[in-house]
């Protein structure tokens, strides 16, 4: 389960950056405040300020991004206003949730030590590529 689960961080890790990406571009330094919705800014602020308390540990990331859930992603791309940004790329928004829906369940059951079936393993390399072709 170690490859698959490398395989979906890797992929969380590029739609996170590819998030960030777009917004900044067309938001600049405002992104974050001006593109996310403050429940979700609120939860990934409140993450990222219980890490400093864990000095010891290595922090998520240099951006607020980093902190969000993978399921975040999603209703940060499809908020009205940033959906214009993403759909040239994307194409139809309920296309991206069925593969982060789908990738974010593989994900949680490898990171709670369970193991996902032959049929799972081939869903996560299908829709990580398709995910690619379209999106790049």
């Amino acid at each position: 389960m170690a490859v698959v689960y490398t395989a979906i961080c890797a992929f969380e890790n590029s739609v996170r950056e590819f998030i960030e990406k777009k917004l900044f571009e067309e938001r600049r330094e405002k992104w974050w405040e001006l593109s996310v919705k403050k429940d979700i800014r609120d939860k990934a602020e409140s993450r990222k300020k219980s890490e400093k308390d864990v000095r010891w540990l290595t922090a998520r990331g240099d951006s607020m991004i980093y902190y969000t859930e993978f399921g975040d992603l999603i209703s940060i791309m499809a908020k009205p206003e940033n959906w214009k940004f993403f759909e040239v790329h994307i194409g139809n928004i309920e296309w991206a949730k069925q593969i982060i829906t789908t990738l974010e369940k593989s994900r949680n059951i490898i990171m709670h030590s369970g193991e996902l079936a032959p049929t799972d393993i081939e869903r996560v390399g299908m829709y990580i590529r398709d995910w690619i072709r379209q999106v790049g």
